[in-house]
């Protein structure tokens, strides 16, 4: 690939992880509508996410240093044992799909439907729960963090479906307030991104195939880290008065136009 596709797919990385929009689906979007003669290698794919990761826990700095500093008390114990709940589900879902040989779809249509689904999931709940208060992040009940791993094993079968977009609307759909939801979800995409771009390097490195040179590899984590920042800080801001429904249309509207052009 040139540079400028490694820059144009960092970019998207970095957009639409955290966004509940797809980020698997929109590099799938992007790789097709550009007709790329050679498609980027998993390894690059996964790796460039843990660039978005970067941005997660820039933009949770002091959320995350409070976290350390009352470390021993109640609250804080439990909310990290629930993230650990949902990361352990997420790893042993992962880990029987790998043993099932499952394989994510390299063709637009199976990305149109998550998509479009999604979306309309997003309206559906957003509706549901119209003025219903906000959850504070610690009253997460473990049954939660259980169904939100589920969530994340869902979004990794099929593309399109979106990481973040499943755990947020999972949190949701169990009576988690929207912004105790995102939290969540963003807290964490943190160990799950960066246990599958360690187990993908692993694989990399005991089975060696072809990809990008390695300064490609770090120029698309660069530009994921930098534009997964700018979207996270944005999209925590905007939560805290708007609700995802612009979201939601923008899903149902992408999916039916793909759907429309595969025709």
């Amino acid at each position: 690939m040139s540079n400028w596709v490694v820059v144009l797919l960092g970019i998207v990385e970095g957009i639409t992880e955290f966004l509940p929009v797809s980020s698997t689906g929109h590099l799938l979007l992007v790789e097709n509508g550009l007709r790329l003669t050679i498609h980027p290698s998993e390894l690059f794919n996964v790796v460039i996410q843990c660039g978005a990761v970067l941005a997660v826990l820039l933009a949770f700095s002091e959320r995350l240093r409070q976290m350390w500093a009352n470390r021993s008390t109640p609250d804080v114990r439990s909310y990290v044992f629930k993230l650990g709940i949902a990361f352990s589900t997420t790893v042993i879902g992962a880990l029987l799909l790998k043993k099932l040989d499952w394989e994510l779809p390299e063709n637009p249509a199976p990305v149109a439907w998550a998509t479009l689904i999604g979306g309309g999931v997003i309206l559906l709940l957003e509706w549901l729960k119209r003025d219903r208060p906000n959850a504070r992040a610690e009253a997460l009940p473990w049954t939660v963090a259980l169904a939100v791993g589920l969530s994340q094993v869902v979004a990794a079968a099929f593309p399109g479906t979106s990481r973040s977009g499943a755990s947020i609307l999972m949190a949701m759909a169990m009576g988690v307030g929207r912004p105790a939801a995102i939290e969540f979800s963003f807290l964490l995409g943190v160990p799950t991104l960066l246990a599958a771009g360690a187990y993908t390097a692993l694989s990399a490195i005991r089975h060696p195939k072809p990809m990008e040179p390695l300064g490609q590899i770090l120029l698309g984590t660069v530009v994921a880290a930098i534009t997964a920042f700018i979207a996270v800080r944005w999209l925590l801001k905007y939560v805290q008065s708007h609700t995802l429904v612009p979201f939601g249309w923008y899903r149902v509207v992408l999916g039916v136009v793909i759907l429309i052009a595969l025709r």
